[in-house]
């Protein structure tokens, strides 16, 4: 329940932002045209976020036939999950990484990369999807497809304040134009703010807390994410960097450096994660 508020506070406060900025570049018509326009974005980002976000990656989706031992473990921790059997995806990059996306778990998807398949065992490879399925089992998936569609949206921001702004010649089009080069200057600061308001990095631990508990072993998921995160720094991930705002969806960080990495991450400390996952190991309990 509280995610699904969280869900529709996101879209609220995209409505409004949308209105407040199209008012301000375009008077009356630039708040119609953002009304009409946020309208249209929170009713895809609800019923198509995930296909969009599938898309943004080309990803393709697999079956027992096409991927017979990946399609297989999934339907198997699905079992473990107690939840429905979700569609399964590839995605061909070299960059190891997972998300889940969809909008509950009767409508979810999860995507591996063909470079995580490549980089890790059976077993840390099953620590990776059964995170995934705990995200799907836990509902965060609706709250961070919807958050990266929206913030992904809110560059169109910049568009429309281009559009409205460069009308004119006179001294009202070239003030509209000033606003617009500012209104573009911190729309990405906002998006990440958007997604850090949105997506708490509890919800991490306690996918690899449940993840763990779904397996049923946490050793293996801590192997995958270490190995995972050595991979990734020295591995492009082309989809990820055109798509910034989608990071936050991953197992790992796929951004690294400075700039759009450190605005956009959501991620708590991988180390931090692989010590909880050790400690579960050898206590039997996830620390809080």
């Amino acid at each position: 329940m509280w995610n699904m508020t969280k869900t529709f506070m996101l879209m609220a406060a995209i409505t409004a932002l949308f209105v407040v900025i199209g008012q301000l570049i375009g008077g009356q018509s630039g708040m119609i045209f953002a009304v009409v326009m946020s309208l249209a974005m929170n009713f895809f980002s609800y019923w198509f976020s995930d296909k969009m976000v599938l898309k943004m990656y080309n990803a393709q989706e697999v079956d027992e036939q096409t991927a017979p031992e990946f399609y297989n473990m999934v339907k198997e921790l699905s079992v473990r999950a107690d939840i429905p059997m979700p569609k399964v995806y590839l995605i061909n990059e070299d960059a190891p990484n997972a998300f889940a996306t969809g909008r509950n778990p009767s409508h979810a998807a999860v995507a591996a990369t063909t470079g995580i398949l490549r980089a890790l065992s059976p077993r840390e490879l099953r620590g990776v999807m059964a995170h995934e399925l705990a995200h799907v089992k836990h509902r965060d998936i609706l709250t961070s497809t919807i958050a990266a569609t929206m913030a992904g949206a809110i560059s169109s921001l910049a568009n429309m304040a281009m559009f409205f702004g460069g009308r004119n010649n006179d001294e009202e089009g070239r003030s509209s134009n000033i606003f617009a080069s500012m209104a573009m200057m911190f729309l990405a600061p906002l998006a990440a703010s958007l997604i850090q308001m949105a997506i708490s990095r509890a919800r991490e631990f306690e996918a690899d807390r449940g993840g763990a508990e779904i397996s049923g072993e946490p050793l293996a998921l801590a192997s995958a994410l270490d190995k995972i995160h050595k991979y990734a720094a020295g591995i492009p991930f082309s989809a990820a960097e055109s798509h910034p705002a989608t990071a936050q969806m991953m197992i790992i960080n796929p951004l690294f450096g400075g700039g759009m990495s450190k605005m956009f991450s959501t991620h708590p400390a991988t180390e931090e994660r692989i010590a909880r996952l050790q400690e579960m190991a050898r206590t039997g309990t996830y620390p809080t």
